[in-house]
């Protein structure tokens, strides 16, 4: 019994000496990870846009003549500034000219035809009356008096023809007046040369119907700069106009621009069945820096639907499933069950669960950080 003893003693040695070597000697390095400290501060719940957005000018115009001509005369070029009524571009109007001279003309004569013709019926009425008076006296026959009655008709007719075309002269003119005037294209309002497609001496074509043709001028006003975004149909009932947003534009990396919802389309676009969006615009709250933009430059909005300031928040990284975290305590890790609040992409606000300086783990990177593990706060920033 008692080699038996020793024995047993010699094993239970062994045994306590291997487990010491397994928690000192060969015990794993405890977990490296990162934590940041539970804070109060600003949460806000936001919505972003689904597709890319676009900086968009409200007063945009694509000009072409209506007539097809010769270009005599484009006095502005890309980048310069007009103003609303300055001409920007002359046809060759030769024929739109003699066209109205030769109807200002013909109106001079229909004129003098009217007054020749309203003359005789002036005469052709005196002489009615004297006829009349006369028939009346028994002094001429009745049949004079019908002639006299049937001239005067006559020339009151006449009169009013000759009227009628003088009218018609006169619309002549004013149609041959529009034509010349379609020779000259004005700048509808102040803005600047975005593009021009044409030189002096080249020919301009109408578009006809069904077959659009390039403009030859595109002016644009810088002070109607705004944002165009689509967001994603299921965002739609929360999207209002009036609300703050945060506009950042990719020629202007890490900055971000305050703006303001301005309008919600009221119908949902349905061009791709796979993602309905309903199209948003903001204005930028600084509008000298807008008119800074150049239309066409891609931008993303990010709609501020609630804020709430001075809140208990965690990285929204640092949420597992359930709205759970790890906290790091003592060397150990523990899971914690959270209650939140509003959420971005950001920060999530803690409603419950957590106390205000508790280390939440943000790297939830390896299989190994979990529940029970030993860890220690890793050097690398979080």
């Amino acid at each position: 019994m008692r080699r038996w003893w020793i024995r047993l003693a010699i094993l239970a040695v062994i045994v306590i000496a291997v487990w010491v070597l397994k928690v000192t000697v060969f015990a794993p390095d405890p977990i490296p990870v990162r934590v940041q400290p539970v804070a109060t501060g600003l949460v806000e719940a936001t919505v972003t846009n689904s597709r890319a957005g676009t900086v968009k000018a409200r007063r945009r115009a694509k000009l072409s003549p209506e007539l097809g001509g010769q270009v005599v005369e484009i006095p502005f070029r890309e980048g310069d500034w007009v103003k609303a009524g300055d001409i920007v571009l002359r046809l060759e109007d030769s024929a739109q000219r003699a066209q109205l001279l030769l109807t200002e003309k013909e109106l001079e004569a229909a004129q003098a035809e009217r007054e020749r013709a309203c003359l005789g019926a002036d005469r052709a009425q005196r002489e009615y009356d004297r006829v009349k008076k006369l028939a009346d006296q028994d002094i001429i026959s009745v049949d004079l008096l019908d002639q006299a009655e049937s001239a005067h008709a006559t020339a009151e007719a006449t009169c009013r023809s000759a009227g009628a075309q003088a009218a018609r002269a006169a619309a002549a003119v004013n149609l041959a007046t529009v034509q010349l005037g379609k020779t000259v294209l004005r700048a509808p309002f102040d803005g600047i040369v975005a593009e021009r497609s044409a030189e002096v001496g080249e020919w301009t074509t109408p578009s006809p119907p069904a077959l659009p043709v390039p403009a030859v001028l595109d002016i644009l006003d810088p002070s109607s700069i705004f944002i165009s975004a689509p967001m994603d149909e299921v965002d739609s009932a929360l999207i209002k106009t009036g609300l703050s947003v945060r506009v950042t534009v990719d020629s202007h990396r890490g900055k971000d621009f305050a703006g303001v919802v301005t309008r919600v389309a009221p119908y949902v676009l349905d061009f791709q069945e796979q993602n309905r969006t309903v199209e948003v615009e903001v204005e930028l709250a600084d509008a000298t820096f807008a008119a800074t933009l150049l239309p066409g430059t891609s931008a993303d909005i990010e709609v501020i639907l609630d804020a709430r300031d001075d809140v208990l928040r965690v990285p929204t990284g640092a949420l597992m499933e359930g709205n759970k975290v790890l906290v790091l305590d003592a060397g150990l890790l523990r899971e914690r069950d959270v209650e939140v609040g509003i959420r971005n992409w950001n920060f999530t606000e803690v409603v419950s669960g957590l106390s205000k300086d508790d280390k939440v783990v943000t790297s939830l990177d390896s299989p190994k950080i979990v529940d029970g593990a030993e860890a220690v706060e890793s050097d690398e920033e979080s």
